[in-house]
């Protein structure tokens, strides 16, 4: 029940957070200086399209009502106007983009497959790496094996997203050409081709956090090993392997899960340049477009999809960790 009522605080402060970083988002781009019809329209624009543009925004009614307008979009959906035809918007509804009159939803969730596509692969890559290297070196510490996992570590850690994927590209598809450039192809059309496809972005990414995860995995492992408890299973013949899988690895694991949580869900904003190197149709590539064009709806729609996906990812993170360690429940 203790762990049900915690459940229940983290998920109802994840729901505060969400409003009030909708609230924030809004204010943060409509009160900028200028006006926001004129600079999605552009400078060359007529003051008959400012006009349009901005009934299409809804922008002829006060801040406060524009947002009252934007969560009752978003829960019931809204009816947008543009030159006297209505353009309805289903709910969830953040927006239409003025671009291309679409709904903000639509864009959002046709990047969102490659987006959810490459976090979740290059997490796999990540924790399976990270978690296996980290525990190696804990376990041969001061050896050999541990020096070299330890430089690699260190390399990793320095080397710049990009280059590792440039690396990449030029090593296996044009050197070695073990691999076509990668060209994106969905899931549910081609399950061989998309897996093959997505395979050096994976690893790019993958690789660029492994690093982070190999170092947090040695010293929780470490710290774990030096505790009381571990001495005395040793002391009462209990094998090493079963120290480790049983005992030492299970009190190292919480804050890998933990942080690996909060990476997913960073990592639906944050692979905007493994994206754009790779050419996957995602949402960073989404948010790029939608600055360039000045497509307020569209930014406002994708940065609140990506702070919700951080938020929530902390409400997971807490979640996981207290079903790790029902210590922190009680706490």
């Amino acid at each position: 029940m203790t762990v049900t009522r915690f459940v229940l605080k983290r998920l109802a402060g994840a729901l505060v957070v969400l409003l009030v970083l909708s609230a924030a988002l809004y204010a943060l781009f409509y009160l900028v200086p200028g006006d926001p019809a004129r600079l999605a329209c552009g400078e060359r624009c007529t003051p008959a399209q400012v006009a349009q543009v901005r009934e299409l925004l809804g922008l002829n009614e006060p801040v406060y009502a524009q947002y009252l307008h934007f969560l009752r979009g978003v829960v019931a959906g809204r009816e947008y106007s543009a030159a006297g035809s209505p353009l309805p918007c289903a709910a969830p509804c953040l927006g239409l983009s003025h671009r291309n009159d679409q709904p903000v939803t639509a864009l959002i969730a046709a990047g969102l497959p490659a987006t959810a596509s490459l976090a979740l692969g290059a997490m796999a890559v990540w924790l399976l790496l990270g978690v296996g290297t980290g525990l190696v070196s804990a376990l041969r510490r001061g050896g050999p094996v541990e020096r070299v996992l330890t430089v690699l570590t260190l390399a990793g850690t320095g080397t710049p997203v990009f280059v590792l994927g440039l690396l990449l590209l030029m090593a296996v598809c044009a050197h070695l050409q073990w691999l076509p450039f990668p060209s994106y192809v969905p899931l549910t059309q081609d399950p061989e081709q998309w897996a093959w496809n997505m395979l050096l972005p994976w690893l790019t990414l993958g690789l660029f956090e492994s690093a982070k995860y190999a170092r947090l995995t040695r010293s929780s492992t470490l710290e774990t090993l030096a505790e009381d408890h571990i001495r005395t299973f040793r002391a009462y013949g209990l094998g090493e392997r079963a120290v480790v899988t049983r005992h030492a690895l299970r009190g190292a694991l919480p804050p890998v899960i933990a942080l690996s949580a909060l990476d997913l869900g960073s990592m639906m904003g944050g692979a905007m340049i493994t994206e754009s190197l790779f050419g996957l149709p995602g949402l960073g590539r989404l948010l790029i477009e939608g600055v360039r064009s000045v497509d307020l709806p569209v930014v406002v729609g994708v940065v609140l999809v990506i702070g919700a996906a951080v938020v929530l990812a902390n409400a997971v993170a807490d979640v996981l960790y207290t079903l790790a360690d029902r210590r922190v429940a009680l706490s």
